[in-house]
């Protein structure tokens, strides 16, 4: 009895031995580094709430000048100076906080002092989660709605930049009062993340409107203010960008001259926005100066300048897989990944790899550098079906999301180099199967040879089995033909027929036929008997239930299940024949056409420019080419917001769309830049009319979301042959045409020239 008890006290103690202490105040919690804080130890300590969401789980605590995150279950209906008890476990993204498993109330106190803060302080995390106190003018006052949360938003203008404010509640009336005024806004610090959870921006949460105390009313309310004529409305435009250039260094991983460079430096990478063109060998370390800037999301450097420093410390790409590259982890990391070709498509200004892993599409792109030689160096050709490896940057598409939900990506390859193939496509192909057919034939003649002596029946046994064999070559003849006229881009209607008559050879000769669900069209080979049977297949679908069903006649039921499985084959290969086809008028439409605006982008315009030159010049005609420009986009995408921005162009384009007649073609030719082909025309009045039609199309305001927009355009004429007799000399005068018809508007206009 006595080693029984002497036993449990040891193992008591070395329980206690293997548990880690429970950590019983906030400062404890806090001084963790954040790899201790990822170990989930135990906490309990009292502290006392600045800000809580009942409707979601945020709630920041402070005890004394220390303050943290718990990550709470929602209706704890708390307020700020409750004091509570936090019994839970440590984690870790940004900075060690709290998983809250319980929080018990204990009594209702005073808030903590607000301390006062600047945005250097904010910015610099001196203040991360303490309740501070800032004056600001209000920018923009609105009520916005995240999942299943409505709450007040605020932008705030304060010394030195911009900081968001998330206000409890949806009080709509008192917003419209707050724009312009002066305010003291008090709240609990917390920031803007990007999916790797770095700081991206400045955001505090606030209890309530009463702690937005106004210091100073706007002098004029925004309903009262004058009307300002549109073209005057430069006249309250201000910047002052006191943004400090920052240095610093890394590995070079991506350069792109005149555009863009990537640096990585262990786990941390960055884009770099620069005109820099020198020669910069991939791995060389450089130092970087720059102004910080975020963009989509993500921190950047702009307006950048490079330095070499000589150093060479190549970043190895890390391998990583879909699901790793969508969660945003790796946003312009050096990444490695494998996937299977679908298709290889070029572009004027990139080569497109479009792949597939476990199930999931995504794409590796090489864009072509600027330069003057023509034509492009050709492209790495890779087997359709082919396992390759890339390696480059993994760059995000539509911005990050800190809370883990998957990002659309792409891969940016620097050279072919970066491109390897894995693996081949099948091995069953037509070719291997003539081999095979020859081995065995030969085989057969072989044998045929040494049994001279074998009776009938081996001899029946041999051409019965040379039948089977050059009847299953043929059936992998037509498939390999299929397969082959899938990827050649024939009529999906012809491959249709085709496959049918691949079902009814391989039944003998049976009917077979094929109708489409989405499509009129219907197929078949042979005409079924009044006394068969009808067995259908299914076609099935990727994103939908089915594409339609493939039938054969069957006379006997002892028939049925072979006709059953080769339906099942004919099925595979029609809905292999069907998506593949949807995926390449799908690559062919994202080449030549705008995906904003959906009209034709600058290399069809160009392309089809060229053809109706050669027509005109053929028939001794003229043609005009009209080049306009939006006039002031880009101060509705800096006031508005790039996606207000987005939409305009898309009005604009439907509008502009609408003034032309058949047979011309409108184009966007980038950014805020449109041009418009006016084939075979009697006289340049018939082009003045079209412009001016353009041009007053936008008198009419626009309605964007809940904004009123005007806009404006400038455009300017050229014809062949009187202005040009190529592709690029008459652009280059319509382009010449439009910036004197611009500066001219200006000029009457008594304003400054507008230069973009």
């Amino acid at each position: 009895m006595k080693r029984f008890g002497l036993a449990l006290v040891i193992l008591s103690w070395a329980s206690a031995w293997a548990m880690p202490p429970t950590l019983t105040t906030l400062r404890a919690v806090h001084s963790l580094t954040r790899a201790e804080a990822r170990l989930r130890l135990p906490v309990d300590f009292e502290a006392t709430v600045t800000y809580y969401d009942n409707q979601g789980r945020d709630l920041f605590v402070q005890e004394g000048d220390l303050a943290i995150y718990v990550f709470a279950s929602p209706g704890a209906q708390l307020v700020p100076g409750d004091r509570i008890r936090i019994r839970g476990k440590t984690d870790s993204d940004f900075r060690p906080d709290v998983l809250g498993d319980e929080l018990t109330f204990l009594r209702h106190g005073p808030v903590p002092e607000a301390v006062p803060a600047n945005l250097g302080q904010l910015l610099r995390v001196e203040l991360d989660c303490v309740r501070v106190k800032l004056r600001a003018r209000v920018r923009s006052a609105d009520i916005v709605k995240d999942q299943a949360e409505t709450n007040i938003y605020l932008n705030l203008l304060v010394d030195g930049g911009y900081v968001d404010a998330t206000v409890l509640g949806h009080d709509e009336s008192k917003l419209k009062d707050l724009l312009d005024t002066e305010v003291e806004i008090t709240g609990a610090v917390a920031g803007k993340f990007d999916t790797k959870m770095q700081l991206a921006g400045i955001m505090l949460q606030v209890a309530s409107l009463s702690d937005v105390k106004v210091i100073e009313r706007a002098r004029v309310q925004p309903g009262a203010l004058p009307i300002t004529p549109m073209d005057e409305i430069l006249k309250g435009y201000e910047v002052d960008d006191r943004s400090r250039r920052i240095r610093v260094r890394g590995s070079v991983t991506y350069y792109l001259p005149g555009s863009t460079l990537v640096l990585q430096d262990g786990g941390k990478s960055l884009r770099v926005s620069t005109q820099f063109e020198g020669p910069l060998p991939i791995g060389q370390v450089v130092d970087v100066t720059g102004f910080p800037d975020a963009r989509n999301g993500y921190s950047t450097l702009t307006q950048s300048e490079i330095t070499p420093t000589g150093i060479r410390a190549p970043i190895s790409p890390m391998p990583v897989d879909f699901s790793q590259l969508a969660s945003g982890g790796h946003a312009f990391d050096l990444v490695s990944t494998e996937g299977t070709v679908l298709a290889a498509v070029r572009g004027a200004a990139q080569d497109e790899y479009v792949l597939v892993s476990n199930g999931h599409l995504f794409s590796a792109i090489y864009r072509h550098p600027d330069s003057d030689i023509f034509p492009l160096p050709a492209m790495k050709r890779v087997a359709v079906g082919s396992r390759i490896r890339v390696a480059g940057i993994c760059t995000m598409e539509q911005g990050s999301s800190p809370l883990g939900f998957p990002v659309a990506f792409y891969v940016l390859v620097r050279s072919f180099e970066d491109i390897d193939v894995v693996a081949g496509p099948s091995w069953l192909s037509v070719r291997n199967l003539i081999i095979a057919l020859g081995v065995l034939g030969l085989a057969v003649i072989v044998v045929g040879a040494r049994g001279w002596t074998l009776d009938r029946r081996v001899r029946r046994q041999t051409a019965a089995l040379a039948t089977r064999i050059e009847h299953e070559a043929e059936m992998e003849r037509r498939r390999g033909q299929i397969l082959e006229d899938i990827n050649s881009g024939r009529e999906l209607a012809e491959i249709l027929d085709k496959i049918t008559e691949f079902v009814s050879f391989s039944l003998g000769g049976s009917p077979c036929w094929c109708r489409l669900d989405n499509d009129p069209w219907v197929g078949g080979f042979a005409a079924p008997a009044d006394t068969a049977v009808a067995v259908a297949q299914e076609i099935p679908a990727r994103s939908a239930p089915r594409h339609g069903e493939l039938f054969a006649a069957v006379d006997s039921p002892e028939f049925r299940s072979k006709a059953t499985k080769a339906l099942a084959i004919g099925a595979g290969l029609c809905s292999l024949a069907i998506e593949t086809r949807g995926l390449y008028s799908d690559l062919v439409h994202r080449s030549e056409f705008d995906l904003l605006t959906d009209i034709p982008n600058r290399f069809s315009f160009e392309k089809a420019l060229e053809g109706a030159i050669r027509s005109a010049r053929g028939q001794a005609g003229t043609l005009g080419v009209i080049y306009i420009d939006l006039d002031k986009f880009k101060e509705i995408n800096d006031v508005y917001g790039h996606r207000v921005g987005d939409v305009f162009l898309q009005q604009a384009a439907h509008r502009m769309k609408h003034q032309l007649r058949p047979g011309d073609m409108l184009a966007r030719l980038g950014g805020d830049e449109f041009g418009v082909m006016v084939p075979m025309v009697a006289n340049k009045d018939d082009v003045h009319e079209i412009a001016v039609r353009l041009e007053r199309c936008f008198d009419q305001p626009f309605m964007v979301e809940d904004y009123v927009l005007t806009g404006s355009a400038s455009v300017g004429m050229a014809y062949f042959p009187a202005d040009g007799e190529t592709k690029d000399s008459i652009l280059s005068a319509a382009d010449t045409a439009m910036y004197v018809a611009k500066h001219t508007k200006w000029a009457s206009a008594d304003l400054p020239i507008e230069h973009e």
